[in-house]
């Protein structure tokens, strides 16, 4: 859907992500949020992907562990 203004594409995205999503923030000692970014670009990934990869992938051994 194209928007004639920016202002209204973004509010159409936020509600969007608002209705279908859910937010956590996160709070990092100074200087690991640059450390996380310089990795999850080298991966290709966004640093919300590496994150939500990083949680999933620990959630699973924990099961696997019986945790």
């Amino acid at each position: 859907m194209a928007y004639k203004n920016k202002a209204d594409a973004i509010a159409y995205q936020n509600k969007f992500i608002a209705q279908k999503y859910d937010r956590v923030n996160l709070t990092l000692p100074q200087g690991q949020k640059a450390i996380i970014q310089s990795h999850a670009e080298s991966r290709k990934e966004s640093v919300n992907g590496f994150i939500n990869r990083a949680i999933n992938e620990q959630m699973k051994r924990d099961q696997e562990a019986g945790e």
